[in-house]
């Protein structure tokens, strides 16, 4: 049997022309993806043929439409939605779970009364080894030319057992889902009721229940001091901004002027940026203050010295709760390191002077 090899088909869907682009690996015997890919006019033969002989270089061409190319209705609305993480919200059903649950239980807690009520019924007819055997149980109920109801019943539990554990896990696991935050849901409201993408009044219920709405977005925090600084450059928004935190790719999602697109990498970047920079100035200043006071080699400078070591150690404190994701024994940990640097450098520095007096 012979094995052909593996190529790579770009479909030119607009002339009906097939290219085949030759393997990197003639060994391999799987045929690589197939894309579709439909260029502008203004793309002629040397395009197409500069694309037979780099087979890897991207491939420029819009494959998305913009938001508003898509219909009225659930198409654009899960346009919208799926086109930013921020957006990706949707309802939890926390109620139904319950529900669902609450029934499951039921039938669990019904069939383990049956459950029991059949084995004090063998015990008490003084048949039990049904109990305490399960051979001989099947035995019993073969011998009447009956199927075993202690086997037929734990079976039914079983399965209900199967989907109550699956229930729960899955219920769990929901709960662990972030609530969106305040910005994104008012975003995503503003747009819903601008936009009115649906016409049944009952299917836009779900934007009011904030309460059991969740977000599908991952990653940090940005409720909070992440969030604060995607505020401030939505706030700031203009030429500038959108050449800082925005790429080609987002700025061809839509070309309507009231959805605005940030690169959440970039942001990030400017936060890391700004984390950085707070920490230089905390582990800066109470140094330099330190050593102006220390430089003195008073009794009273020293105490200035101690003071400010231990305002410095709060606002350290205070900065790594609200800028970062620490948690509390992460939070000791680095503000018991944050000041024992400090008392390092305050010791050092009385040391020093102690010896500069005795040489004098």
């Amino acid at each position: 049997m012979s094995t052909s090899s593996p190529v790579s088909t770009i479909t030119r869907s607009s002339r009906g022309r097939e290219m085949r682009l030759p393997a990197t690996h003639k060994a391999a015997a799987v045929m690589l993806p197939t894309w579709t890919v439909e260029p502008p006019h203004s793309v002629g033969k040397e395009m197409c043929s500069d694309l037979v002989h780099h087979p890897n270089r991207s491939v420029s061409f819009r494959l998305k439409k913009f938001i508003q190319d898509y219909p009225m209705g659930y198409p654009r609305q899960a346009a919208f939605q799926s086109s930013e993480p921020s957006w990706s919200i949707y309802r939890a059903f926390d109620y139904l779970h319950s529900r669902v649950i609450l029934d499951l239980q039921e039938d669990l807690r019904s069939l383990e009364t049956k459950l029991v009520s059949l084995d004090e019924i063998d015990v008490e007819r003084g048949d039990g080894n049904r109990v305490t055997s399960r051979k001989d149980d099947l035995e019993r109920a073969r011998e009447d030319n009956v199927e075993s109801k202690r086997a037929s019943l734990l079976s039914t539990i079983r399965g209900k057992l199967v989907s109550y554990d699956e229930l729960l896990g899955k219920a769990r696991e929901l709960n662990a889902f972030q609530r969106p935050s305040k910005r994104d849901y008012r975003s995503f409201r503003t747009w819903f009721y601008n936009n009115n993408p649906l016409s049944y009044v009952a299917e836009e219920e779900f934007i009011r229940r904030k309460e059991d709405l969740i977000t599908l977005r991952h990653g940090r925090e940005w409720s909070g001091f992440d969030g604060f600084v995607e505020s401030c450059v939505r706030a700031m928004h203009g030429p500038l901004t959108v050449k800082l935190f925005t790429t080609q790719e987002l700025r061809k999602k839509t070309n309507d002027p009231d959805i605005r697109y940030y690169s959440q990498s970039r942001i990030e970047k400017l936060v890391g940026l700004i984390i950085t920079l707070i920490i230089f100035i905390l582990l800066v200043l109470p140094v330099v203050a330190m050593y102006k006071l220390t430089s003195v080699g008073d009794r009273n400078s020293t105490f200035d010295a101690v003071g400010i070591l231990v305002v410095f150690t709060l606002l350290f404190s205070a900065a790594m709760s609200l800028v970062t994701k620490a948690k509390r024994h992460e939070l000791f940990a680095a503000s018991a390191a944050y000041c024992a640097v400090l008392v390092v450098f305050i010791s050092n520095f009385s040391n020093d002077n102690n010896n500069i007096g005795r040489v004098q």
